[in-house]
């Protein structure tokens, strides 16, 4: 797999991940996220674990200790901010969460420095067009933001950052159906004892039905046993700040769907002209990191020489 292909995987991975907003809209309000996390986080690394048991098994034999330790700490950072997006959601919007969650590209240059690592000139041109994407798509709303979910978001963003940059490191040493199993299992723990901690009847509260369990198996494994491990797949080609970029155009996926999906599968929400503009502005930002804009002189170079 070259850079491409990694980049049109991310591109396939966003698109799943965008579709996840049809199958919630299945799934009652009052099933806590944290029910719903717990519950196919389980589901997916069993079904995972089933189908590549061999591999699975001959990955722990060559690295255990190492790569369980890693998922470990991939899982706290997905439950992180997880939990803090949810909770900015609380203080905010829908559509202003979403284009604010996209920060995560703005904050990851300064993450990479911390982290000693290089910053490219695309990947701080790609920031730029995206934190002007999200200031347009707040538009005239931006002042009276709520500041404390701003902050919340912020920082959650912050925690998605940096679980990214780890993930693209650890995907480049391990297997990917193995580091998606261990953080499927390590994410469905951790969501179920804060599930517990706020709801102690957990499985017997939730009003099951057919539809209920028919999204929760659908989310299990095409958001998460499909989706998550060909991200992690594409990862061992793909760089950190290209994977985030085209992270980010989730929510121009997410707006299409709003706009044109019927009102029986999701609640029609027809974006502004802001939103619109915004989205289109993330877009571009994604361009700028994952065109080759040397590929052509390069190749050129090779012929003659």
């Amino acid at each position: 797999m070259n850079k491409l292909q990694a980049n049109l995987c991310l591109i396939c991975v966003t698109l799943c991940w965008s579709s996840e907003v049809i199958i919630f809209a299945c799934i009652p309000n009052d099933i806590l996220p944290f029910a719903t996390t717990a519950i196919t986080n389980a589901i997916a690394a069993v079904i995972l674990a089933a189908c590549f048991f061999k591999r699975l098994k001959a990955e722990l034999k060559r690295s255990s200790k190492k790569l369980i330790m890693r998922c470990l700490l991939l899982g706290v950072l997905n439950c992180a901010y997880n939990s803090l997006y949810l909770y900015g959601l609380n203080y905010l919007d829908v559509s202003t969460g979403a284009f604010t969650f996209s920060m995560t590209i703005v904050v990851l240059p300064v993450i990479l420095i911390t982290m000693k690592k290089r910053v490219s000139k695309k990947t701080w041109a790609s920031a730029s067009f995206v934190l002007i994407g999200i200031l347009v798509a707040l538009g005239s709303n931006f002042a009276d933001t709520n500041v404390l979910g701003i902050l919340i978001m912020l920082v959650g963003c912050v925690v998605r950052a940096v679980f990214i940059v780890k993930l693209n490191d650890f995907a480049k040493e391990h297997d990917a159906v193995a580091i998606s199993v261990n953080i499927s299992m390590f994410v469905a723990v951790f969501s179920f004892i804060i599930w517990f901690a706020i709801q102690p009847s957990t499985f017997a509260a939730l009003p099951w039905s057919g539809t209920i369990v028919a999204s929760l198996f659908i989310y299990a494994y095409f958001i998460i046993a499909f989706a998550q491990t060909l991200n992690i797949f594409a990862q061992k080609r793909a760089t950190a700040a290209g994977a985030t970029v085209i992270y980010s155009t989730e929510i121009a996926f997410s707006l299409l769907w709003g706009a044109v999906l019927p009102e029986t599968l999701v609640d029609r929400v027809i974006p502004t002209p802001f939103q619109i503009v915004g989205a289109a502005l993330i877009v571009v930002g994604s361009l700028i990191e994952i065109a080759d804009f040397g590929g052509r002189k390069r190749r050129a170079s090779d012929v003659t020489q």
